[in-house]
């Protein structure tokens, strides 16, 4: 990889930032994964996210997807329209920037296509269950032969190994098993589910990264690597702390609702105009803040002579306290005064109230998709983070199925007369 990544640098121009200052080199504009080549064999968001995490890194992304049984979230989304197209916006979520070949891997000919891929890629990432892999031609084993220094990806409910590797699984159903559900709610609501797939997107997370530490190895060692991704697994990593402290107690965490069960300055308060206010005055320093911000200065220097556990045994008392400043003034003034105090809060919005704040427009998390008007959002989510240069972008929009199927097979050296063939045989389609 490391070649590979000097003969990138060599042979893309170099830009220079409009905001360059003068004596100093040019930053150059290349993305970290400019150089790599990822087979994606995944549908519905796990791995499919963790692949477009790639792709708008840079990498070269090719879906390949059953002509007669593409990714299912092609049929999902808000637009009944799009749905019938195969291009709904459940799959517009994370698969921009990716090329769509449309490939049949139960006829031979399928098969030897993809092993022909194969022998120009650097990563595979797929998400089938069972002994699917084996059938269609690309198990580990099959895989290591044919390129031994691939990094081989596979994501599933509870990974390849345990008493539940071949139990199938989605989101819903590992929130169930890991514990995340019954820690979720209200005392007296019972467990509740977390509303978006947030165990696939993280999951999708915990494989790119995954993907991304094996390419620095293969750079260092020149060796492939094996990656086994478990929902499960990614389930428990986004519940650390509450892990971490099961495993000191024994005694698994309680559904607490929208309060911290010990801090009163850690929960959500109505307001004047009956909107719920979250606070998070979390530090001893931070609650001592807020009851200053709230006009009561005996308690706020009591909070920093207190004892931490101290504070649980008053958390009652000071909650009452909270509740009847805060129903004095509305969420929006709440919200300002006390961020100017440094004390961590926000007016609970919904989610098309946060996309249209200042805030997440003054960021590059939500970018121009490259959809047509009409036939999916204008901006799509692309990564949490920026770089100074080589920042994670959209390029292109989400491929409709088997859109550069020809393309990919002419790369291959395939023929027009032979394209036509596969066509035919319903091998690929375009």
């Amino acid at each position: 990889m490391g070649a590979l990544c000097c003969r990138a640098l060599e042979s893309q121009e170099l830009s220079i930032p409009s905001d360059s200052r003068p004596g100093l080199p040019p930053e150059p504009q290349i993305q970290p994964l400019s150089n790599v080549r990822v087979l994606d064999l995944t549908h519905v968001f796990a791995g499919p996210f963790c692949t477009y995490q790639l792709a708008v890194l840079g990498a070269t992304v090719i879906k390949i997807e059953a002509p007669d049984l593409p990714d299912m979230m092609r049929i999902e989304g808000v637009l009944p329209e799009q749905n019938r197209n195969n291009y709904g916006t459940a799959f517009q979520a994370q698969n921009a920037n990716k090329q769509s070949l449309a490939l049949d891997l139960q006829q031979t000919q399928g098969r030897q296509i993809l092993h022909q891929l194969l022998g120009e890629a650097d990563v595979l990432v797929h998400n089938y269950a069972g002994k699917t892999p084996e059938k269609l031609g690309f198990d580990y084993d099959t895989v290591h032969l044919l390129k031994p220094e691939l990094i081989y990806c596979s994501i599933s409910g509870f990974g390849k190994t345990g008493h539940k590797a071949d139990h199938p699984a989605y989101d819903t159903v590992i929130q169930a098993f890991s514990g995340l559900m019954a820690a979720n709610g209200f005392p007296a609501s019972g467990p509740v589910r977390v509303g978006p797939p947030m165990v696939d997107y993280g999951t999708g997370a915990q494989a790119a990264l995954a993907i991304v530490a094996a390419l620095l190895q293969r750079s260092i060692t020149g060796s492939g690597q094996k990656i086994d991704v478990s929902m499960s697994d990614a389930a428990l990593m986004l519940m650390s702390s509450h892990v971490t402290d099961t495993l000191a107690t024994g005694a698994s965490p309680q559904p607490c609702g929208n309060s911290h069960p010990h801090y009163a300055g850690y929960a959500t308060y109505t307001t004047k105009d009956n909107e719920l206010l979250m606070i998070g005055a979390w530090t001893s320093k931070q609650i001592s803040r807020l009851f200053e911000v709230l006009d009561e200065p005996v308690r706020a220097v009591e909070i920093l002579k207190t004892e931490r556990e101290s504070l649980h045994q008053l958390c009652t008392d000071d909650t009452q306290c909270i509740a009847s400043h805060i129903r004095q003034q509305t969420a929006a003034i709440w919200e300002d005064q006390l961020n100017d105090a440094h004390i961590p809060a926000a007016r609970v919005r919904s989610l098309a109230e946060s996309l249209t704040h200042e805030q997440i427009s003054d960021r590059q998390v939500l970018q121009a998709s490259h959809i047509p008007d009409a036939e999916g959002p204008a901006k799509l989510p692309v990564a949490a983070f920026q770089y100074q240069h080589g920042s994670p972008s959209i390029t292109s929009a989400p491929p409709r199925l088997g859109q550069h199927s020809r393309d990919i097979l002419v790369s291959l050296g395939y023929q027009s007369e032979d394209i036509a063939t596969l066509l035919t045989d319903g091998v690929i389609a375009s």
